[in-house]
């Protein structure tokens, strides 16, 4: 069980960070540079490219992690 613990501490203070990150930086997406935003008449679609990576090498950095130091 201390395992479990610990990787319940390692969410937490993950969420807490990205948390913290969305609350003092606007939040969102579609705000960087590569970020497609297309306005239409009656509508905006945004689409998130750089967003979108930027998120996944955030998450696969986080389960190497939890894989290297608390993996079989």
């Amino acid at each position: 069980m201390p395992q479990l613990a610990k990787v319940l501490i390692l969410v937490g203070a993950g969420l807490l960070a990205i948390g913290l990150v969305f609350a003092f930086t606007g939040g969102g997406t579609g705000k960087l540079p590569g970020d497609i935003v297309i306005k239409g008449k009656n509508s905006v679609t945004y689409i998130p490219i750089v967003s979108s990576i930027i998120v996944s090498i955030i998450l696969s950095l986080v389960f190497w992690f939890v894989s290297r130091y608390f993996g079989d």
